[in-house]
């Protein structure tokens, strides 16, 4: 250490900006080097300088000391320790994400401790075990894929495919629409609404696609909401009966009460609020745009229609 910069060990630590004491850690544990004087105080060479800036920010990158005594002796390569650090802050990452999704939600409800536990176990489900809970309200709602094309085109459009990195957006997404898929009442909302569809589906097997009914009311209303059309006026009295026209031809039944109570009663099965908060949640888990629901169309039609 002849003729290089000499430091006495409080020099150091305030050019390092860290403390003595931490100063004199490093040197016992061999990591920051230092020599004695003849009066037995420890000096410290500019190598000591360069190696304890390099200490100190493996250390606030969150390294632990043995992996940090191994880089400076080039036991181990400072990438491949940084590349396991990276994934191992990566999970730590992932975890505090899935807290602050269930703090939020449990936040935002007022949750008790039970509600909280369920939210928490459903955020940590795996992938399979998230494929085998939808695959369960899918199946329960709409058959299993393989009894027809159009449960399996359900079972591929409505599913959540929560990535393997998700935001906290989308963890919370996940949690409150898992929360639904085990709602008895909402399965059984789906499962009559597809019931009824493919009903309606198997009356008139050949000939062109009709409209659904949803899309059809949603085609006629939406001008004439965008209008400011009052829902008890004439023109809306014509375009109720256009729809039901339409929905009577399909049904194959005559336009009676009983049809249009039974038209009714779908559209309110289809506008119920948890059917759309089921899209909009899907849409966050799976990165989609929102999805464009018709409520106030359906809402509008519902009016007219029992005003006509």
């Amino acid at each position: 250490m002849d003729g290089e910069a000499s430091y006495s060990i409080g020099e150091l630590a305030r050019s390092a900006g860290i403390t003595v004491k931490a100063v004199r850690f490093y040197t016992e544990r061999g990591i920051v080097p230092a020599r004695r004087t003849a009066s037995g105080h420890r000096r410290y060479g500019s190598d000591a300088v360069a190696r304890l800036g390099l200490v100190r920010t493996l250390r606030e990158l969150g390294i632990d000391l043995a992996t940090v005594q191994k880089i400076v002796d080039r036991e181990v390569p400072a990438a491949e320790a940084a590349a396991a650090h990276a994934e191992a802050v990566a999970v730590q990452m992932r975890m505090l994400r899935l807290r602050h999704a269930v703090l939020t939600i449990a936040a935002r409800r007022g949750s008790d401790p039970e509600e909280m536990e369920l939210m928490h176990r459903l955020a940590r489900l795996s992938a399979a075990e998230r494929g085998d809970l939808v695959g369960d309200f899918l199946t329960s709602s709409f058959g299993a894929p393989e009894t027809g094309p159009m449960p399996r085109v359900l079972h591929r459009s409505l599913a959540p495919e929560l990535p393997e990195d998700p935001t906290s957006e989308q963890l919370a997404a996940w949690v409150e629409l898992a929360e639904l898929t085990r709602d008895p009442d909402f399965r059984t909302l789906m499962r009559d609404l597809f019931n009824d569809h493919t009903a309606e589906a198997a009356r008139r097997p050949k000939g062109p696609p009709r409209k659904h009914a949803v899309a059809r009311v949603t085609e006629t209303a939406r001008p004439l909401l965008a209008a400011g059309v009052a829902p008890d006026s004439p023109e809306a009295a014509e375009a109720v009966t256009a729809v039901v026209a339409a929905y009577a031809e399909f049904q194959d039944r005559p336009d009676t009460p009983a049809l249009r109570a039974r038209l009714a009663a779908y559209l309110t099965g289809a506008n119920d609020p948890r059917r759309e908060r089921y899209l909009t949640l899907l849409s966050t888990v799976n990165g989609w745009a929102p999805p464009d629901h018709p409520r106030d169309e359906i809402d509008w039609f519902l009016t007219a229609l029992a005003a006509s």
